[in-house]
């Protein structure tokens, strides 16, 4: 069963943020668990001499340590600043004339 969340989720809630980071993290290693472990399977299963699945294995392991990195130690999940809006710049749109109905 999926998390509950009590609020309408928003990217701009920094609580809200950090649970996706963490849910995505969550979905990223069990797929790295479930792919290299397949190749590694019929790599061994059918003797092959699969050089890239070192690679593969390897390349991915870096991303995944990275992405680790970054949902837990390094992202930002402080609330956002809000930009100030632009001072106004005097440009003011002519209003619609009301049209006088002739009865």
């Amino acid at each position: 069963m999926p998390p509950r969340w009590s609020r309408i989720p928003d990217r701009k809630d920094s609580d809200y943020r950090r649970l996706d980071d963490r849910m995505t993290f969550a979905t990223h290693v069990p797929l790295f668990a479930a792919v290299n472990s397949g190749i590694w399977f019929f790599k061994i299963l059918n003797q092959t001499d699969w050089s890239w699945a070192v690679w593969v294995t390897g390349v991915w392991a870096a991303i995944l340590l990275a992405h680790g990195i970054y949902v837990f130690a390094i992202a930002d999940y402080s609330d956002p600043v809000v930009a100030t809006p632009a001072p106004a710049t005097g440009f003011k749109p002519r209003e619609k004339s009301a049209k006088s109905s002739k009865g």
